[in-house]
């Protein structure tokens, strides 16, 4: 593929990478799919890559169409309609030992909060589609034990 998920972004420097280590959180814990899109979302604030308003549109997202895509993944990200309030593209991703719900039996373990800036969420999306298709690497995903494992596992290292 030509677009690499976890690659840079248009800046050469380490806050503008789209993926980091510190973007990765082992062990987290939620109640409920709003719970957990409010903990990957306010990380994505935190970071600098959306405004605040983007973790209401996660939620208003998830409410017309789960982001739950199998395999124990789940992918919040906005709508169309809150594309302004990204600063730049970023993912974190929040494994979650013991799932979340995220509606009709659909347990996610792995939830990728994700913004795309202009286009870019669609290859996000595709990206991290193709390499949560094999239930056997997203079951890698789910025991990780070091934020390490899982970076290296999404950069197609292990």
């Amino acid at each position: 593929m030509a677009f690499k998920l976890f690659g840079k972004d248009k800046k050469k420097d380490k806050s503008s990478e789209i993926l980091t280590e510190d973007s990765i959180i082992l062990g987290a814990e939620a109640s409920n799919k709003y719970e957990a899109i409010e903990i990957v979302g306010n990380l994505l604030v935190k970071s600098g890559k959306v405004k605040p308003s983007y973790v209401d549109a996660m939620k208003a997202r998830e409410d017309i169409l789960t982001t739950y895509i199998g395999n124990g993944v789940a992918i919040p990200h906005g709508s169309a309609e809150s594309k302004d309030d990204i600063i730049e593209s970023g993912i974190l991703v929040a494994q979650f030992p013991q799932g979340v719900d995220f509606g009709e039996g659909n347990i996610a373990y792995i939830v990728i909060g994700i913004a795309g800036k202009g286009d870019a969420h669609l290859d996000i999306l595709a990206n991290i589609a193709t390499i949560c298709e094999d239930k056997n690497e997203v079951e890698k995903l789910i025991k990780a034990r070091t934020p390490r494992e899982i970076y290296e596992k999404l950069q197609g290292r292990k």
